[in-house]
Formats: C-alpha cells, structure tokens, sequence
C-alpha cells in the first residue's frame, strides 16, 4: 500500500510535547508533509525559536516517522511561531506578541542583569525581542549594554528604539542628562510608563521585556494596569529578606491578574575556578524554595562570578563576554523556559491546553 499523509500523521501523534502535555499533530505544529515514494519531509512549527526541547522533539518525530513501513528516510526542518497574546482594543504595543515584566521585591537582586542577558539569550535563538527600561529612577539598561552616550531620534511621532546585540531597546536613561536625578511623583511615573510603551516605534516583537524598578510601587502597577502583560518573572536571591519581598511582589501581581511566569534564583552557588568546588555563598531561602510557596515554576539558578557584573559594567553583557560560561548557559536555559512559559499561557488562553497543565511543569535547572 502506497504511504499517505494520514499515516505520517498518525505516527507523529506519538509525539507529545513534554511542556504542553498534548500531541504536536492536536497543538497544530506540523505542517507541509511531503511524501516522495519512501522519503518523507515536513515541518514541526514551534511556539518560540527558544524552545528548551527542540532537539528532542525532532529525534522523536524523525523516529516515529522512520519506523513506518515503506520509510527510507525523513527530513524534518524545525521552525518556529510566535503565539499572539491576547490583544485589547486600545492596545498600547499591538505588533508585540508578549509582554514580560522582569520585577523584584528588592533592589540589588541582579534584576536588570538577568533581564539584558534574557533579552540577548532570546535574541540569539532567532527571536524579535525588545528591551524596555522602566526604572524610571535609576535607568542602568543604558550602561549595562553599552549605549550609554546614545539618544534616540524621532520619526513622525514616534521614538525609534536604539539597537545592541539584536535587541530594541528604550530607557529614560537615553533621555536624561548624565547625572540627572529623576524627582518624580506617582503621576509622572505612570505618564512615562505609558510614553514608553505607546510612544516608542517597537514594531513587530515576538518578546518585549520590561526590566521594572524594585519594589510594589508606581511603575509595576502602572505597567500591570497599561500593558497587556504576558506574565512576569520574578528574580530573587538565596536570601530569607529577598524572598520575603519577592512574594510579596508576586501578591501584588496577583492582585492586578498578571500571571506569574516563574521564579529565577540569581546569584547562587559560586564555582571555584580553580577546583571547582561549588559554594553556597548565601545560605537563605532558595529560588526553588520560594517557588515552592509561592506555588509558581521554577525558571532555573544563575551561579554567582564577579565577571557576570564586571561585564556588564564593561557595557558588555555576560552572555555576549563569556558565551560558554556556566552562567551564559543558565541564562540560555532560563530564556527557554520563560519563552516556554509565554506560550503555555497563550495556548491556556486559546483553550488548547488545560490551565491545570501548567501547574505540572517539571522542575528545572541549568545543572541537570
């Protein structure tokens, strides 16, 4: 009997995405079979470029499909597609695909930093990403990714992004003067936030990140409130204190019905260089801990090394300086895993997974 294209996608039901908890032929991800006597090539279209778990799906399908009878061979080329979040009439960043807050309970938890190398880490998957600064008093972006003498122009009435390493980026540190202090209220706050996101020409993005200043104050609400927010990411540090205001972030978050995507544990233990013992510097509340309570996913650990933050005040991130370090790779990693997280919830949304699936990630992280 001649092969048919009902046989290819029979086989490929016994492929299950281990995130989405469904077949890739019911999620709708394979596309453009072709059958050339026994050569067999088609498609598998993925959520996000970032995929943790690319790899592994492609040998599964290029198993089921050789194991057919009449099979000689199997081509299968992996792309990706980014799911539209939910847009609202009077959208703000209607050609943005999500919108991910990166937020804190405290400040000097490596917020920003995880936010720049996430960007980067996505970026360089092969994704649309933009890198929003609303820390609006104590603008680092700028600095960290070494576009610190740089000032945007405009193009009608649109700001048009600066670019580093792939990323679109906006900050208010591009609009102030060195040195400037920022001496705002709650109002002005908000009216920057809004400027940003609706002012700013980002353009057709897979993923907006937004770095948020520490705290539960005026811009996370005002974000919550404006933007259609994917989710947000919650970073903390093996600290009792960090953890403590960290959920209490994530109340206020829940509060305001922004999803909570997961909790990243910077800072954690430190490699040394020389032996390659691993030291647990801080010995409080860890990331999986506090995603335990909190009763989110847990995202991944990024070890602690003086050269993650000495690169970024080099203006050159971590991720981009030491690409094959142990912390370069958590970052990779985790991007997947946040990348992963926003297309759960889109697909949640679109009522082609259970919401009860999301609870059922497994535990994750870079050292596995």
């Amino acid at each position: 009997m001649p092969l048919l294209e009902s046989d290819i996608l029979d086989a490929l039901k016994k492929v299950v995405d281990p995130d989405l908890h469904r077949d890739i032929v019911t999620l709708g991800f394979v596309k453009e079979i072709q059958i050339d006597e026994g050569a067999v090539s088609f498609k598998v279209q993925l959520t996000t470029p970032a995929c943790p778990v690319k790899e592994q799906l492609q040998a599964e399908c290029e198993g089921v499909v050789l194991a057919l009878p009449g099979v000689t061979g199997v081509v299968v080329e992996m792309t990706a597609h980014v799911r539209q979040r939910d847009a609202k009439q009077d959208d703000l960043i209607p050609d943005v695909k999500h919108c991910i807050a990166i937020a804190s309970g405290k400040g000097g938890v490596g917020k920003s930093t995880c936010s720049v190398n996430l960007a980067i880490a996505l970026a360089q998957a092969g994704a649309r990403v933009g890198l929003m600064d609303a820390d609006v008093y104590g603008p680092s972006i700028p600095l960290m990714m070494g576009a610190q003498n740089e000032k945007p122009y405009t193009l009608g009435n649109k700001i048009i992004p600066i670019q580093r390493y792939g990323i679109h980026m906006m900050s208010l540190g591009f609009l102030l003067e060195e040195g400037q202090a920022v001496l705002w209220r709650g109002p002005m706050v908000a009216g920057t936030i809004r400027q940003l996101l609706a002012d700013v020409e980002w353009g057709d993005l897979d993923y907006l990140l937004v770095d948020l200043p520490p705290g539960t104050g005026d811009a996370p609400m005002s974000l919550a409130q404006l933007a259609p927010v994917s989710g947000v990411v919650i970073v903390t540090t093996p600290h009792h204190i960090a953890a403590n205001i960290a959920g209490k972030s994530v109340q206020l978050f829940r509060r305001l019905n922004a999803p909570i995507m997961g909790v990243i544990e910077n800072m954690a233990g430190f490699a040394c260089p020389s032996c390659g013992t691993v030291t647990q510097i801080f010995a409080g509340t860890t990331g999986e801990e506090l995603s335990t309570q909190l009763k989110v996913p847990y995202l991944g650990s990024v070890p602690l090394d003086p050269s993650v933050s000495e690169a970024s005040d080099r203006g050159v991130p971590a991720i981009v300086a030491h690409p094959g370090s142990a912390q370069s790779l958590a970052f990779k990693e985790i991007a997947g895993r946040v990348a992963q997280q926003a297309s759960i919830m889109a697909l949640t949304r679109k009522d082609l997974i259970k919401p009860g699936d999301i609870a059922k990630l497994p535990k994750f992280s870079p050292a596995e």
